[in-house]
């Protein structure tokens, strides 16, 4: 996978501050073969990892520069993830938050995913009849059926209550709504951040645009993975970066310049099954 991004300014900047999230997280689920990130122009740089165990690099260009780039080249093994293997009741839930911090910051509701309060009634007449599993699962499905995808519609400003009031919005919405609805109910959860393969039977060595993609985990004894925009489990389509409360934990690239001068975002991203 090859992910290609930066900014293009409208002249000359003097310098830019910056940090970027742009490598696969090794992990149970993906075997990383080989990750690099090329910047230009270069400049100093520093990796490390935040608070939420995403792999990050920080750098600074000091030179005058009209465009800067970014080219994060992934190599990884994706293995099928499935049905949760535990599935705590709703106080246990409550338990678990009470004495982990981990879990009490995914609880916690952020201005982008405070849910609307159509939803937070779903979710709550939903969970007095199921489990905190069952009712997670219901809770994507009603996002998906009540949600129209649709490219460009929302920006990466957006909060989850106005893109339900459009019924509109891109994964970004659909993980934030999701994620709102489970913690309105005492389900710790989180929004993940990666890519997606866009073919359902990807074809081998057949390189193809792919994009970057939003879904969400929730905790019920495991984290378990699920993607609220396309309604599946998350599998040999998905790629992980990072964790976080919202998109705000966990953007692909973020930072500052100096410069009178506006910017644009270029971004790219193409796959390629190998195996």
């Amino acid at each position: 996978m090859v992910h290609t991004t930066g900014f293009k300014y409208q002249a000359e900047v003097s310098a830019s501050y910056n940090e970027a999230r742009m490598f696969a997280v090794r992990d149970e689920s993906q075997l990383v073969f080989t990750s690099k990130l090329e910047i230009e122009p270069r400049g100093t740089s520093h990796e490390y990892f935040d608070y939420f165990g995403t792999r990050t690099v920080m750098f600074e260009v000091l030179e005058p520069h009209t465009e800067m780039k970014l080219t994060s080249t992934t190599v990884v093994e994706l293995r099928l993830g499935g049905e949760s293997k535990t599935n705590l009741d709703w106080q246990e839930i409550t338990n678990a938050v009470a004495r982990d911090l981990p879990l009490t910051d995914a609880a916690a509701q952020t201005r982008r995913t405070a849910p609307p309060a159509e939803l937070a009634r779903f979710a709550k007449k939903t969970a007095a009849a199921n489990t905190p599993q069952q009712t997670a699962l219901a809770i994507c499905n009603y996002v998906f059926e009540s949600m129209k995808y649709e490219h460009g519609v929302t920006g990466v400003n957006s909060i989850a209550s106005e893109a339900w009031s459009k019924r509109i919005g891109v994964c970004q919405d659909f993980a934030h709504l999701a994620i709102g609805a489970l913690r309105s109910v005492g389900i710790p959860a989180r929004y993940v951040s990666g890519y997606l393969h866009p073919d359902i039977e990807p074809a081998m060595d057949d390189t193809v645009i792919g994009e970057s993609h939003a879904w969400v985990e929730w905790f019920v004894g495991d984290w378990f993975a699920f993607d609220p925009t396309n309604n599946i489990y998350i599998g040999d389509r998905h790629i992980t970066v990072g964790r976080g409360r919202d998109y705000d934990d966990v953007p692909p690239l973020r930072g500052v310049y100096a410069g009178p001068f506006n910017s644009e975002l270029l971004v790219s991203v193409q796959i390629t099954r190998e195996a």
